[in-house]
């Protein structure tokens, strides 16, 4: 089952959709605003423990049910390692450690281990399309967030030349960067056991508490001045990160990570960087280069492809078809016409026959009887 934006019953769907990624997108521009004045550890606890009782306010509302079982407690303590501690806390310390670039392209990347692990566990096919896609939603963030100057070496045979080198990435944090992106591919693909004991959004919820309160505890025993320094435009960000860029984006991105299909969904996620570096231009005066325009021109057709992937495939299958009888009509016609023109060359001989001159020479008999009378 793919994401099916327009047969949705749920008003403005193609938007819920899309809004975890424009949440996330945002939010990065908000948090690394406000990194400066803060910690690592206190700032991602704050976007996961505030935003987790959103959820279950909103959840109670709802009515949705509250997990039972030692099973469901389990598989949301899980969820909570993994996809709360682990992948917030790999993403608060390598926004602190790398740049915009070569960062957001890991963390990006990550619908290809949601798609390698989906089709594993769950048979969910990707099919040619599906991974043409993928490849160009790859190439697309790259070109997105890899520096131009690397790109144009690696274009003219040098590799990735200047002062880039694995010890440098390493020191960096980029590798932070690409763990947060494992744990969240694996949180995407957890939440499909963890909703077979309780409900998502419920769970949801409960994983932001239980992942958020080790970063605060870890935050109050290696971090100091955690928030004496923030003003207010920093704790506005820290809001917003909150409420916008965990409580409601998390909530949606699960609730349809629930029973869609996880390949198309996480392969929105490439729409992140794309929000990310549009609103960077819009609030941080940022300038994007003609390769992150071709870039996120990428992006966007990876998305398509990977999303329409099965429509796709089937209108080449039918034209395959179309194509296979139109040749094969063609080919019986001229096999019919050939059989006919042999017929009529077998009916009409090329000689003449003795007989057809006979009634020329009986005229000419009786002129010469006709003379001599």
């Amino acid at each position: 089952m793919q994401l099916k934006l327009t047969e949705s019953k749920i008003p403005l769907a193609p938007l819920l959709l899309i809004a975890p990624f424009f949440l996330w997108g945002t939010a990065m521009v908000a948090m690394k605003g406000v990194i400066p004045n803060t910690t690592p550890l206190f700032m991602a606890g704050v976007r996961l423990v505030p935003a987790g009782v959103l959820v279950l306010v909103a959840a109670f509302l709802m009515g949705k049910p509250q997990p039972k079982g030692i099973r469901a407690w389990l598989w949301i303590s899980l969820f909570a390692l993994i996809d709360g501690a682990l992948f917030q806390g790999f993403l608060a310390f390598g926004l602190v450690r790398t740049g915009a670039g070569l960062g957001s392209v890991m963390i990006d990347s990550q619908p290809l281990a949601v798609a390698l692990l989906s089709c594993w566990l769950f048979g969910e096919t990707i099919g040619l399309w599906g991974w043409l896609g993928l490849a160009l939603g790859v190439l697309g963030i790259s070109l997105i967030g890899l520096p131009d100057d690397w790109i144009i070496n690696l274009f003219h045979g040098n590799a990735i030349a200047g002062s880039f080198s694995f010890t440098h990435l390493f020191e960096s944090g980029e590798w932070l960067m690409l763990l947060a992106a494992l744990s969240m591919a694996v949180g995407t693909v957890l939440i499909r056991f963890v909703c077979q004991y309780a409900d998502p959004v419920v769970a949801t919820g409960w994983h932001m508490i239980l992942g958020g309160l080790p970063l605060f505890a870890l935050s109050q025993v290696w971090e100091s001045d955690q928030w004496v320094h923030l003003n207010t435009s920093g704790w506005i960000a820290l809001s917003y990160a909150a409420v916008f860029g965990s409580a409601i984006a998390y909530g949606l991105f699960f609730y349809f990570a629930s029973s869609g299909n996880l390949t198309s969904l996480s392969s929105l996620t490439f729409l992140t960087p794309v929000f990310a570096l549009v609103f960077g231009h819009l609030l941080l005066a940022e300038v994007l280069s003609p390769l992150q325009w071709l870039g996120v021109s990428l992006t966007l057709v990876s998305i398509y492809l990977i999303n329409q992937r099965d429509k796709i495939a089937e209108q080449v299958r039918l034209q395959s078809l179309r194509f296979g009888r139109s040749s094969t009509s063609v080919e019986t016609r001229v096999t019919q016409e050939e059989s006919k023109t042999e017929q009529i060359s077998l009916l009409e001989p090329s000689e003449p026959l003795p007989y057809q001159s006979l009634p020329i020479q009986a005229k000419e008999s009786e002129t010469e009887i006709w003379q001599n009378r």
